[in-house]
């Protein structure tokens, strides 16, 4: 396993994405501070996109200025960090709790703040077809379409939900936007009026207690049809748009809760974060574990303190690439070595069972930071 290590000390991870191009990578820190790495073209890294094998700068405009969000009058504690890069890259709108924000990437200005809680956004997406418009999940369970340009509400309060909105996922295939909420509920709603087509509780496993408040996340497959859903207790492959539950993954209680899962590029594996800070990777079509990623491959093992990955992060064209954000402020991106190619080759004996991966290589001492 390749490795390279970064960190944003003392703040953990709280959201992490690579931008579209796949040249830089950027971290939401529960300080309400953003971070971005770029990768620089050089002789051992020609493309200049993201890779083990040359570690990035952490980059700041000439200015110094720090893209930091709105928190006056706000409760660290309770908020809930959201962010959404716009698809050329340019824009980043972001909230921690107060205030939305729309930065610049390139200068990192604040160009406008709008939509003062109460209610708080917690979560954002923008719409695949307008950058101007965007769905924003809130804190009282409801959404809001929201127009950029204009600086209005397109349509106001889409309400299904019981508890705060935890993701959004848009298929410009089937003109829908599916909601998830702490409520365990996906909700579609239709993009040309937005209404309610249908919802649909996630089957908790057997024997399996949810957190009152458990994160439920939606991702889209590259088919736009098939619909990820990640909770703490499972993982879900749904067929939209009438929210069929296709397949489930059901982890080990021995790893604990899942924290955080994503699609690879190609969709065709399944990154998932644990709290024990192991990370598996799915076949995402059939969730069968093709390999788990023991935590001392990655982590340096440390007694007095409790380190796992908050959230997980795909490489936006290198399918075996992805990045965890940590509970210590550490960003690791990891691939495998490149005589392997890939994660993991052996078939699993039973779902949830597999291969372990306990070997793990770390760059040299320069490349840690």
């Amino acid at each position: 396993m390749e490795l390279v290590i970064l960190y944003i000390l003392p703040f953990q991870v709280s959201r992490l994405i690579y931008t579209n191009s796949g040249f830089a990578i950027l971290a939401l820190a529960s300080n309400a501070v953003h971070k971005l790495w770029k990768w620089q073209r050089n002789d051992r890294n020609v493309t200049g996109k993201a890779t083990t094998s040359a570690v990035p700068q952490l980059w700041q405009p000439p200015s110094g200025i720090l893209m930091t969000n709105d928190i006056s009058d706000t409760n660290p504690e309770d908020a809930v960090p959201c962010f959404a890069l716009s698809k050329n890259d340019s824009y980043v709108m972001s909230a921690s709790g107060g205030k939305i924000s729309l930065f610049n990437m390139m200068t990192f200005k604040t160009m406008t703040t709008f939509m003062p809680p109460p209610p708080a956004a917690t979560f954002l997406a923008f719409h695949p077809q307008d950058n101007n418009i965007i769905a924003i999940g809130m804190e009282d369970s409801s959404i809001q379409i929201y127009n950029v340009r204009v600086d209005e509400v397109v349509k106001t309060k889409l309400k299904g939900h019981q508890k705060r909105i935890t993701g959004l996922a848009f298929s410009h295939t089937l003109n829908v936007l599916v909601s998830s909420g702490a409520d365990s509920q996906l909700c579609v709603w239709s993009t040309d009026g937005w209404e309610k087509q249908t919802s649909k509780f996630l089957q908790i496993p057997t024997g399996r207690a949810a957190s009152p408040l458990a994160d439920t996340r939606v991702q889209f497959h590259l088919d736009q049809t098939h619909l990820l859903a990640v909770h703490e207790t499972q993982i879900a492959i749904y067929e939209a748009p009438k929210l069929e539950c296709l397949k489930q993954f059901v982890p080990r209680e021995a790893s604990g809760p899942i924290t955080h899962a994503t699609y690879s590029c190609d969709s065709q594996s399944i990154y998932v974060a644990f709290e024990d800070g192991s990370v598996g990777v799915l076949t995402a079509q059939s969730l069968r574990l093709r390999c788990r990623i023991n935590p001392a491959a990655y982590l340096t093992p440390n007694p007095s303190l409790r380190v796992y990955p908050l959230v997980i992060a795909s490489h936006p064209s290198d399918p075996n690439q992805f990045a965890l954000g940590l509970t210590d402020g550490g960003v690791h991106i990891l691939e495998p070595l490149e005589s392997e190619g890939k994660w993991g080759t052996s078939p699993p004996i039973e779902n949830g069972a597999g291969p372990s991966t306990t070997s793990g290589a770390v760059l040299p001492e320069q490349s840690q930071r």
